[in-house]
């Protein structure tokens, strides 16, 4: 992916295709420009890709649990609701994700605080008057 400068705009292309050209393609045809793992992962499954834009086409709230879907032209600029174990995270999708996973951008695991210790999780903690 690239952001070429032409006439004081910037314009997104990928593998030398505009977004324009990408979205008019099938989505067989676009696997073709994908790295190999993820152009297996969509050969292999891109029913279930169809199946997931024709379900949602008209909807506005997308949510989902299958975090492996690879994204594809035509789901840029839709907000989709990716589940990450827990509560259901906004991936709000755009042109530099396409060829990336649904999961990449949902994390599962955050980052970890920790606090004071606890009464009993040390020696010396024992020896404390709980108040």
């Amino acid at each position: 992916m690239t952001i070429v400068k032409a006439e004081g705009k910037k314009q997104f292309s990928f593998r030398g295709k505009t977004l324009d050209e990408l979205r008019q393609l099938d989505i067989r045809e676009f696997a073709r420009y994908l790295k190999s793992r993820e152009r297996r992962s969509v050969m292999r499954h891109f029913d279930v890709i169809e199946r997931f834009l024709k379900r949602y086409k008209d909807k506005d709230k997308i949510r989902t649990h299958n975090r492996d879907l690879i994204i594809v032209p035509q789901m840029i600029g839709l907000t989709i609701y990716v589940h990450n174990g827990k509560e259901f995270f906004p991936v709000k999708v755009a042109a530099e994700m396409l060829g990336h996973r649904l999961g990449e951008f949902a994390a599962t695991r955050r980052l970890v605080k920790h606090g004071a210790p606890g009464i009993g999780a040390t020696r010396s903690s024992a020896a404390l008057s709980v108040k």
